[in-house]
């Protein structure tokens, strides 16, 4: 074997290291599936874009993991509390009568409240339970859940457009955002190329948003503050013997992912169109977790670029399998897929934790 043959195998050797071979085997798959599309008769552009509008979509809630892996409060299984602040923030920004993009920034002005109350409880538990965070929010989130099906139903909402029909008392399971912020973000400054015969559009103003979280999220993990809350997540014992208060740290990173979690909400919500109530909040903790995991994240470590890698895999083999699959066979199989790709990959993604993620 020569010199170069050599430096070859080393360079890609670094690379599986580095990457990971889980995932380059998951990027090499998706990079076929992108291949094959158009073979299938799939139209590419059109399959780019709903994996371009799914990232969007979903990346906030991926972000809303770091700050709590951070600090050692592990995976944020109870997102929804997150989730359910952003909600209430939607719900009483149209019940005000706010529309168009004001009523987006009000549902971030009126959830942020909610998120800090939520976030403060839910850190208070945590800080109680060391070391059994992630079990004690899966139920708290389920829980959280269920609690908010009777409140929706309670809370004297008025605005016709988000109340029961035929009751006029409680609020729709599903409405549409179609008045208000629905594809605020997306339509900014959008790049759209379908006049000259391509299917393509890019949400630019989602995906500058999220950069703009990502790029805050960065930087403050750099601060004095972010880097107290990077060390009591890797030894609480050293932290503290530095002077360092880890309950108030660990409660700051809980408030934050809640707050993120929020505003990951409502991101989803103007993209999708829809604002969906009940029970929907149930399991959107898991695809969340999955995708930082499969980006390389584990229960103690996790970066902008995990969230990133993760949500681009995660969302891409959501997006592509069903679509090819159905190209192929020609029969519509394409939630039954869907569901098994997406949970499939929610198992490995858990069983990589063990792991540090590689």
């Amino acid at each position: 074997m020569d010199k170069s043959e050599r430096l070859q195998q080393t360079r890609l050797s670094q690379l599986v290291n580095t990457f990971g071979l889980p995932r380059l085997i998951i990027a090499g798959f998706l990079l076929f599936l992108f291949i094959v599309a158009p073979i299938a008769g799939a139209d590419l552009p059109t399959q780019i874009t709903n994996v371009f509008n799914r990232f969007s979509w979903n990346a906030v809630l991926v972000l809303a993991m770091v700050p709590m892996v951070h600090s050692g409060c592990g995976l944020n299984f109870g997102i929804p509390l997150g989730i359910l602040a952003g909600l209430l923030g939607a719900t009483l920004s149209i019940e005000m009568g706010f529309t168009g993009a004001l009523s987006f920034v009000m549902a971030i002005l009126i959830s942020t409240p909610f998120a800090l109350l939520f976030g403060g409880g839910y850190g208070l538990l945590l800080n109680r339970i060391k070391g059994g965070e992630m079990m004690v929010a899966t139920y708290v989130g389920f829980s959280s859940v269920s609690f908010m099906c009777i409140m929706w139903l309670m809370i004297p909402y008025k605005n016709p457009s988000i109340v029961m029909a035929y009751t006029g008392v409680g609020l729709r399971n599903v409405f549409s955002l179609e008045n208000f912020y629905a594809n605020v973000l997306s339509d900014f400054l959008k790049i759209d190329l379908n006049p000259i015969g391509i299917n393509l559009v890019i949400p630019t103003g989602s995906l500058l948003f999220f950069a703009l979280l990502a790029f805050g999220m960065w930087a403050f993990l750099h601060t004095k503050t972010g880097t107290a809350m990077t060390a009591v997540g890797s030894n609480p014992t050293f932290a503290k013997a530095a002077g360092i208060n880890v309950d108030r740290i660990r409660m700051l990173s809980v408030i934050l992912s809640t707050w993120l979690g929020a505003v990951g909400i409502l991101i989803y919500q103007q993209g999708f169109g829809f604002v969906q109530l009940y029970t929907a909040p149930f399991y959107m903790a898991m695809p969340a977790v999955a995708a930082i995991l499969i980006g390389g994240a584990s229960v103690n470590k996790a970066s902008v670029g995990n969230v990133i890698v993760g949500t681009i895999l995660f969302q891409g083999l959501v997006t592509m399998t069903p679509t090819v699959m159905n190209a192929l066979i020609h029969i519509d199989i394409s939630e039954v897929v869907r569901i098994i790709v997406s949970n499939g990959m929610i198992v490995y993604a858990l069983t990589r934790k063990t792991e540090g993620g590689k």
